[in-house]
């Protein structure tokens, strides 16, 4: 299983949607890719293959990241898998 990972801004925690497969996987990074580089307020809608029920709507200007992660086991301490890190420069 594959976590897509959306970093929103001014919202505290990523928003995510599962895939199967690696191949659907990078679809979906393509897709948001795509809509953070149009520069346009599109909505990008996206569905959860793992829970079926769970949907999000972001406006692609206001998402500031994305990655994709392999579902293996590995955890923080918080119980949380790996994310973004956050960089500044000066």
């Amino acid at each position: 299983m594959f976590t897509i990972d959306l970093t929103v801004r001014n919202t505290a925690y990523p928003l995510s949607v599962q895939r199967k497969s690696a191949e659907d996987a990078e679809a979906v990074y393509q897709l948001i890719l795509a809509a953070m580089r149009s520069g346009n307020p599109d909505i990008v809608e996206l569905k959860c293959e793992g829970k079926t029920e769970k949907k999000i709507a972001v406006r692609a200007s206001e998402i500031s990241g994305v990655q994709i992660l392999q579902k293996d086991g590995v955890t923080t301490s918080s119980g949380r898998p790996p994310g973004f890190v956050a960089l500044t420069t000066e």
